[in-house]
């Protein structure tokens, strides 16, 4: 049974423009593991974008939003060793998540040089 479902798309430039501009903005909305990721890309850019769209879309799929228990930076966007997108928690928002009787999440992302996208389908327990 669905939970819930959430969809977001960005424009990359938006994510850029935020990244360049504002100090300690990468570190408050993206991982640790997730900026490693994304620095080594060659357009890296989109990649972060994806991510943030993927956290935003997460959220709606909620039916929350953005709530007290949740971080940006705790939601994590990584992808397995074939390159499929998955979804995980860390800290605070780990334990808020695990009280909301959520099971799997699915996750897709997309992105082109202007924008990017993603999709995401959480199911109950």
């Amino acid at each position: 049974m669905i939970f819930g479902i959430g969809t977001d798309m960005i424009e990359v430039e938006r994510v850029a423009e935020k990244i360049g501009k504002n100090a300690g903005f990468k570190e408050l909305v993206f991982s640790q593991r997730e900026i490693v990721y994304c620095e080594t890309k060659t357009n890296k850019y989109e990649h972060y974008a994806a991510r943030f769209a993927a956290k935003e879309a997460f959220l709606k799929a909620l039916g929350t939003g953005w709530k007290n228990g949740t971080a940006f930076n705790e939601i994590e966007i990584l992808n397995d060793e074939i390159g499929k997108p998955l979804i995980s928690f860390l800290g605070e928002t780990a334990l808020s998540v695990a009280t909301m009787g959520i099971g799997k999440i699915a996750i897709s992302l997309s992105h082109l040089k202007s924008i990017a996208v993603a999709f995401v389908i959480i199911e109950n327990k």
